[in-house]
């Protein structure tokens, strides 16, 4: 399915796949100007997208702390973003933050696109404010060719946006339900 996504390894390429979740825009984490164009396509300031990864191994590699991520991994795989601490030097994904929203996906095709691309920053595929698409030509009527490719993965209509928690003080605050109930 995901043949096209093999462009992400250029740089500066930005897509739209369907993720585990929603339709996303995607680019790889690792390529700051890529970054900056996802941002400035969905118009995001102190808003930052999510961070997908094949595994902890390659957030590890990314720059975030392994503490943090093994203290949440009982949520991976799985449509379950934690927000953890980021160092200054991932400025360019947290947008100042100091903070980022990571998933580990539980869709092997998408696992194995994670394994070749390394991970993938991610936003859903639709303007602020506006209903994320659905479908690949919902995605293009945001987008048109203001991006490199298009992935069609059907009508995901009856997929939810992954829950997005954060972890203070060994407490769950769950920021967004969404496709994991989590129970407080």
């Amino acid at each position: 399915m995901f043949t096209n996504a093999s462009s992400l390894s250029r740089p500066g390429v930005v897509g739209v796949i369907p993720t585990d979740t929603v339709y996303g825009v995607v680019a790889r984490a690792t390529d700051p100007t890529a970054v900056a164009r996802l941002y400035q396509l969905k118009h995001r300031e102190n808003k930052p997208g999510t961070v997908i990864a094949a595994s902890i191994e390659q957030l590890v590699e990314l720059g975030i702390k392994r503490r943090y991520l093994t203290a949440v991994s009982q949520y991976w795989p799985g449509a379950v973003s934690v927000v953890v601490p980021c160092d200054p030097c991932l400025d360019y994904l947290h947008q100042g933050k100091l903070g980022l929203a990571v998933r580990l996906p539980d869709d092997p095709q998408l696992q194995a696109l994670l394994l070749e691309t390394g991970p993938l920053l991610t936003s859903s595929a639709n303007h602020p404010g506006e209903p994320t698409a659905n479908t690949v030509a919902e995605a293009k009527a945001y987008f048109g060719d203001q991006v490199d490719f298009y992935i069609d993965g059907g009508d995901l209509s009856h997929q939810l946006p992954s829950t997005v928690l954060r972890i203070v003080d060994d407490a769950v605050e769950v920021l967004r339900p969404g496709a994991v109930s989590i129970d407080v």
